[in-house]
């Protein structure tokens, strides 16, 4: 068995597919530490007729390419593929991206294997991300929300992970369960980092594994759509997860980033409230236990939104 599955979820990105696939492709020993790539179209009507070529041209690469019935989001689109998927460690990347360093398979593996944080060992490595024609760092991708501080450290210990761009353990997701099915965009990644995190494991950062990101202003989502489903599910996390206080300040501070991404949207924002005040009666509470807690203050964690 091959240590490593790379799953890609794809929606109408036929060429950004195929440039990453030959990307990975030209990785250093990907013949020899990929168990298998798998591609999930999430239900595009584009024609993936030249990634399929591709794929059918490049024997030497496990490459596995499925068609979803329908478009199952971020979440459900990456449980489905790791149904597939094989590897003991599994990477999670963008369709509109590419990795920067031919080693990035290897540095993946090598940071699995440094210290952990304490007695916790390392579940998750999230990457660096830099924007794909500028090299500039892209701030929202970077696991902290201390940019200042943390910007330029080569690694460190963190709360969460970069969605689109890291790594993590199949033993880790076997245990604690697979990403929020119910999350169809966004704060996914918040809600497997603190069930990993109350399970005693940690998450690292390692810039030496960078990511070149294809961001788009548009997204998949129309924006109002989008922003007001990070806001409904950040509630949600913290309202599993965190002291009572968090919920109701989280509440708050999202429905004023609402109206500071999308504009004077007044339905949108009650439609938001809404879904919001839903959210005790609907959703069951588990609250971190104190050493998790504990392991979040260490880090430097922002839980108050």
């Amino acid at each position: 068995m091959k240590p490593i599955s790379f799953i890609i979820i794809t929606y109408n990105r036929v060429h950004d597919t195929l440039e990453l696939l030959k990307n990975v492709s030209s990785l250093n020993r990907a013949a020899e530490l990929l168990q298998d790539v798998i591609v999930v179209n999430n239900a595009s009507a584009d024609d993936y007729g030249v990634v399929k070529a591709y794929i059918s041209e490049t024997p030497g690469i496990p490459f596995k390419f499925i068609d979803a019935n329908e478009n199952l989001g971020v979440t459900k689109g990456r449980n489905y593929a790791l149904k597939f998927a094989q590897g003991e460690i599994v990477i999670f990347l963008d369709d509109d991206a590419v990795l920067q360093n031919a080693d990035a398979l290897e540095n993946v593996l090598t940071a699995f294997d440094q210290k952990g944080f304490e007695a916790r060992p390392v579940a998750i490595v999230s990457f660096k991300v830099l924007y794909y024609d500028t090299l500039e760092m892209q701030k929202n991708a970077l696991p902290h929300k201390n940019f200042e501080r943390y910007k330029d450290l080569p690694d460190f210990f963190t709360y969460y992970f970069a969605g689109g761009a890291h790594a993590i353990k199949r033993s880790v997701l076997n245990e604690v369960g697979d990403l929020p099915a119910a999350f169809f965009y966004g704060m996914e990644e918040y809600d497997l980092s603190y069930r990993i995190i109350e399970k005693g494991y940690c998450i690292r950062y390692d810039s030496s594994i960078v990511m070149l990101h294809k961001e788009s202003p548009l997204g998949r989502k129309p924006k109002s759509d989008k922003q007001r489903m990070m806001w409904v599910n950040k509630t949600k996390v913290a309202w599993r997860y965190l002291p009572k206080r968090y919920f109701y300040s989280t509440a708050i501070m999202w429905s004023f980033e609402y109206l500071r991404k999308v504009g004077l949207d007044p339905a949108g924002w009650l439609r938001g409230w809404k879904l919001v005040l839903q959210v005790p009666r609907t959703e069951r509470r588990t609250p971190l236990k104190a050493p998790a807690i504990r392991y979040l203050r260490e880090v430097g964690a922002r839980l108050w939104y």
